[in-house]
């Protein structure tokens, strides 16, 4: 499974760009007073929590290859990676939280009113969340060049302490 260690750049770009046009339209289903901005917003927060979902599952594959390439020696961030992981876990919770409660005030026809503005607090509440998650992520990659280099994710199991060279 250490293939999905190698996609986990490319599917944190999913929940990213789904949860803050969830934001966007949450805002833009009130201010313009559309319903089919509000549905389209739901849409992008249940697209969001299943992308946040395979960026948390991609990033602890990578995070078992960090600790593969830290016993060949290599000198890796474990408390830059454990940050990045807990505001990917509470990002996660968060928006999973939120996608079931607004879930159910819609089956429950209650999502009107004071209950739709705080769903447009708590999805900037969220955003700052993302935020933050992608902030120590880019981290990892800018400061500490985890995942840059190719080799190194090129982790021969059947051959420990090749490297894949």
């Amino acid at each position: 499974m250490e293939f999905l260690a190698q996609i986990h750049p490319e599917a944190v770009h999913f929940p990213i760009a789904f949860l803050l046009a969830y934001v966007l339209f949450e805002i833009l289903g009130i201010i313009l007073k559309k319903e089919f901005l509000s549905k389209t917003a739901h849409l992008f927060l249940l697209l969001g929590v299943l992308g946040l979902i395979a960026a948390v599952l991609t990033g602890n594959q990578a995070k078992d290859i960090a600790h593969k390439l830290s016993k060949k020696g290599e000198s890796i961030s474990f408390k830059a990676i454990n940050e990045h992981e807990d505001y990917a876990n509470i990002t996660l919770w968060f928006f999973a939280a939120l996608l079931v409660l607004r879930t159910m005030a819609v089956i429950k026809k209650r999502f009107l009113g004071i209950i739709k503005y705080s769903f447009v607090i708590l999805s900037l509440i969220g955003a700052f969340l993302v935020y933050e998650t992608a902030g120590h992520g880019g981290t990892l990659v800018y400061k500490h060049g985890i995942g840059t280099d190719l080799k190194k994710m090129e982790i021969n199991s059947s051959n420990p302490g090749t490297g894949g060279e």
